[in-house]
């Protein structure tokens, strides 16, 4: 009872722990996960684009416009008194950002921070899912080979007993090469499962250096997969990346539309000037104000933003759509994959045992040794369709977690305003 209470106890003073902190002991480390995705290229191309729009957003803030400095001198000649006079000026002019215009590039300025923010987390998601695939077919490559390696040990025994019996005379020379036929067969398929698994490993290590791979990684056993599929397309959509990254775009070309509605009307260039003329004899100082005059290149400008504008919103929407088809096949697939493993799981048990009878059966002289071949193929069969199955279920469930945000951590931008 004392016993009973302490258990119950530790339970409710232990710390929750978060999906993304939870450890799978057929997954890499988390920390290991970590640093392969930092260390991806396009991980690292997207940190580097974050950079590049934060010196954007600085041209956006700062605006296009610089100062102008003008300077000029002229030679005046005076005929009836034959005076030649220098004379020269100077001005300093700039023009100036109105009508909100400098409150509009601040926002696109922020805006395209924000959606390279939501590409590095898309470059990170898009990693992770290449990592999960590579990962999961190393590891059924790996499982493969182990089975064909027991299958070799089995054809071996087989082919000993076999042998054995034709010593005592109970079976014809055939039947032995029948069996050591059965063993080098086996060991073809061995040998090419393990090139199999070398060249998976290659390729993993080759993406995700930073991966240490296990001499014997662990498996787990398939679950179901947990919710309906209306709590994942929650999942799913609450701040995708792809999904962010569109409205983002389509935020600044909103924007961008908005800045070019508002250059229809031209900025003024404001100036002051200092002249000397007359010899110096006279003194000038003045401002002055200059406006462009434009005649129909402003409006088809703001009319092309406007199209633009458009198009991104649209994007946006196809965006959406292709998501919720995506989440649909990614939980159908975890599901169904599981129900597979499932029907797998029970024939590969009963071809196993059918497998051991049938061996058993030939040793006390029961059963021909085609027959235990067949039943030892068929069963080697059915292990591999199990195995295949088994990884297959666990990729996908895996898969809907790392899309639904609860596998791996992933950078996350903050909210547009």
């Amino acid at each position: 009872m004392k016993s009973l209470l302490f258990t119950l106890a530790a339970l409710l003073t232990a710390a929750p722990v978060s999906a993304a902190e939870t450890s799978y002991p057929d997954l890499p480390p988390p920390a290991q996960v970590n640093a392969a995705l930092d260390s991806n290229i396009n991980v690292i191309t997207a940190e580097t684009n974050i950079k590049l729009e934060q010196s954007n957003q600085r041209k956006w803030q700062a605006g296009n416009h610089e100062f102008n400095l003008r300077a000029g001198s002229a030679q005046r000649n005076i005929a009836n008194t034959g005076q030649r006079l220098k004379e020269w000026d100077v001005a300093l002019e700039r023009p100036i950002r109105m009508f909100g215009k400098s409150g509009l590039d601040d926002d696109i300025g922020a805006e395209g921070v924000i959606r390279a923010e939501y590409a590095l987390g898309d470059a990170r998601h898009e990693a992770g899912r290449t990592l999960l695939h590579l990962w999961f077919n190393w590891q059924r490559e790996q499982a493969q080979t182990g089975q064909w390696l027991q299958q070799v040990d089995i054809l071996r025994n087989q082919a000993a007993m076999t042998e054995k019996r034709l010593l005592a005379g109970d079976v014809p020379k055939m039947e032995l090469n029948q069996a050591q036929a059965a063993v080098a067969q086996a060991e073809v398929s061995l040998q090419q499962a393990r090139t199999r698994s070398a060249l998976a490993a290659a390729e993993l290590r080759r993406q995700f250096p930073a991966l240490a791979l296990p001499q014997h990684p662990g498996t787990t056993e398939p679950v179901p997969v947990e919710h309906d599929l209306d709590y994942w397309k929650t999942r799913f959509l609450d701040d995708n990346h792809q999904l962010g990254m569109a409205h983002a775009e389509s935020r600044i070309q909103q924007l961008l539309a908005q800045r070019s509605r508002a250059d229809r009307m031209p900025d003024p260039t404001v100036g002051v000037r200092y002249s000397s003329e007359m010899g110096g004899n006279e003194k000038v100082t003045g401002v002055y104000l200059s406006v462009p005059l434009s005649y129909g290149l402003r409006n088809a400008t703001a009319e092309g933003a406007n199209y633009q504008a458009e198009i991104a919103a649209e994007h946006e929407t196809s965006i959406r759509q292709q998501l919720e088809n995506d989440i649909y096949s990614t939980y159908t697939l975890a599901t169904g994959s599981y129900a597979a493993w499932r029907q797998a799981h029970e024939a590969a048990i009963s071809m196993r045992q059918n497998a051991d009878l049938m061996t058993r059966a030939y040793g006390l002289g029961e059963s021909g040794l085609p027959e235990v071949l067949n039943a030892r193929r068929l069963a080697l069969e059915s292990a591999l369709a199990e195995t295949v199955a088994q990884f297959d279920a666990n990729e996908t469930h895996y898969r809907l977690l790392l899309d639904g945000h609860q596998l791996w951590s992933q950078e996350q931008p903050e909210a547009a305003p």
